[in-house]
């Protein structure tokens, strides 16, 4: 008896010990889970502040959306018109698109599918760090080697176009594509495999008639999410796209996107006029759509259909 009560002040102490770490870890945790709500709210809440002004003032819903005139310098008649820059950005996007899904998805199936062992291994670090260099070097990829080689192969003026930002922002996609339709395809039961196996199907019969299939939902939100990735960049398809305002035809002309009309223009604004005012509406429109593309992936990837 003498034992147990000396022990149990001890074990008492301990208890409490351990019951305030956990709710000590328990509050960090939600601090860390709900500061992304908070952060992406108050970004958001920025951005209107700063844009409203334009929108209830020069904002002009058919001149902004459907007008490919963007002059918010001139002396004449200033005109906020980003149909050129919706063009530019959505065909480097699309560009993009049509390279990276591709390539992204042939990579996943190989790593879960065909590799195995240190392969696999090597394969997944090489996607992570492709992942991991910073848009600025892709872009200075497209500046320095990518412009002369689509000049000298294409024979155009200059390189530095759709066809170049599109491959430059496919690379840049590429990977996260990759890692998230790879996780896709490791999801699929192995039983569905076996049970196809034992039917006597091929590795490719498996593969395209019930891993794909199965897998469908996360490989769908890959692409959305590698559509989301494109949109947003910026610093890449500034250097890498020409920066001109133009509705492109070919791609080989050079275009001009949302997000790098922000970052090229509202360090030279004056703060408060309505240059910078519509360049923050411009930013609002891009977190709208880069939220949409977000939703509509996260809800592939659970599963959610509408009835």
């Amino acid at each position: 008896m003498e034992n147990s009560s000396s022990t149990t002040p001890a074990s008492f102490d301990q208890l409490n010990r351990d019951w305030y770490i956990d709710k000590a870890v328990q509050i960090l945790v939600f601090i860390g889970g709900i500061s992304a709500i908070v952060f992406i709210v108050g970004i958001f809440v920025f951005i209107s502040k700063e844009g409203f002004g334009f929108l209830f003032g020069e904002f002009n819903f058919r001149e902004f959306f459907f007008s490919p005139n963007w002059r918010p310098t001139s002396e004449s008649k200033e005109t906020f018109g980003i149909l050129a820059l919706i063009a530019g950005t959505a065909s480097v996007t699309g560009l993009a698109m049509l390279i990276a899904i591709p390539f992204s998805l042939g990579t996943a199936i190989f790593i879960a599918e065909f590799s195995s062992g240190k392969t696999r291994e090597v394969l997944k670090v090489t996607v992570e760090l492709l992942a991991a260099i910073p848009s600025v070097v892709w872009g200075f990829i497209g500046l320095a080697i990518m412009n002369p080689i689509i000049i000298q192969t294409f024979n155009v003026p200059v390189g530095l176009n759709v066809l170049n930002a599109g491959v430059i922002l496919g690379l840049m996609a590429a990977p996260i594509m990759t890692s998230i339709a790879e996780d896709a395809l490791k999801a699929v039961p192995d039983r569905y495999r076996e049970a196809a196996e034992a039917m006597g199907a091929t590795r490719w019969q498996v593969i395209y008639k019930v891993v794909l299939p199965a897998a469908k939902n996360g490989l769908l939100g890959a692409v959305l999410l590698g559509v989301g990735r494109g949109f947003g960049e910026t610093m890449a398809v500034l250097m890498a796209t020409g920066h001109s305002i133009n509705i492109p035809t070919s791609v080989f002309d050079s275009v001009r996107a949302l997000t790098a009309t922000i970052a090229a223009e509202l360090g030279e604004t004056a703060a408060g006029s309505p240059h910078y005012q519509a360049l923050f509406t411009i930013g609002i429109f891009l977190f709208i759509v880069t939220f949409i593309i977000n939703l509509i992936a996260d809800l592939v990837v659970r599963g959610v259909r509408k009835g």
